[in-house]
């Protein structure tokens, strides 16, 4: 560990990262190179707390300005982090890393239901915790769900895994003339919407002092190169 950053790490991954080149669901390769990389970190002794989205199986939201009731279509949207986080678990297994999936919402014929104290007992014990069903409750995305969990299991930092590098000043997919920041305040985040993470995540992590990194999680090597120091992606920090 002498040469590593961090001892405890939250690892969101956005659902539409696990999709590779498809429309939806999960493309085998990419599950399976991140539950490499996952091993890499854990067999270095790094201990991962993991959020997973929902987004490229369902979106309450989406569901919702349609006119279907929010409520519900949130609850749809927490059982769809759930099915991610089992597939991501039997990777894991795949890879020989011990996971644990703790769900928000109780369904113990599936998973254990998540409470901080049994989730930072998995990490020390060496199992990735696998944090599932967003925060339980609906309106709430599961970026805030994530810097709740980075902030209840003691994490030293919160990784967020994009398919874009970092943060920019607009989306340097449409505007070749976005600006890359490579490091940034929270309240900076905020006052400009850098679409960073959703108002409610980045104050949590604000107001907790949790640093957060924004990667990419298509750049194959990128989380273990971090963990030793590298400068990847975006860091966004409390201002002085």
């Amino acid at each position: 560990m002498t040469d590593l950053i961090c001892q405890r790490i939250l690892l969101k991954l956005s659902g539409e990262a696990l999709m590779g080149g498809g429309e939806f669901g999960i493309d085998p390769q990419v599950i399976r190179r991140v539950s490499e990389e996952i091993r890499e970190l854990v067999n270095s002794g790094v201990q991962i707390g993991l959020v997973i989205g929902g987004g490229n199986i369902f979106r309450g939201a989406g569901l919702a300005d349609g006119g279907f009731d929010r409520v519900r279509g949130d609850h749809m949207g927490m059982l769809a982090t759930v099915m991610n986080s089992l597939a991501m678990q039997d990777a894991l297994s795949r890879a020989e890393v011990d996971a644990m999936v703790f769900s928000a919402l109780h369904m113990p014929d599936v998973c254990e239901t998540f409470t901080a104290r049994g989730a930072r007992k998995a990490l020390d014990e060496g199992q990735v915790a696998i944090l599932a069903a967003g925060t339980g409750n609906p309106y709430f995305t599961t970026d805030s769900a994530a810097s709740l969990r980075a902030v209840e299991i003691n994490a030293d930092l919160m990784i967020k895994a994009t398919k874009v590098n970092g943060v920019y000043s607009a989306d340097p997919v449409k505007d070749s003339q976005a600006v890359f920041y490579p490091q940034l305040t929270y309240d900076r985040a905020l006052a400009e919407n850098l679409q960073v993470m959703d108002a409610t995540a980045i104050v949590l992590c604000r107001d907790n002092e949790m640093p957060l990194r924004i990667m990419n999680i298509n750049d194959p090597g990128a989380l273990m190169r971090l963990m030793r120091g590298e400068e990847i992606g975006s860091l966004v920090v409390k201002g002085g």
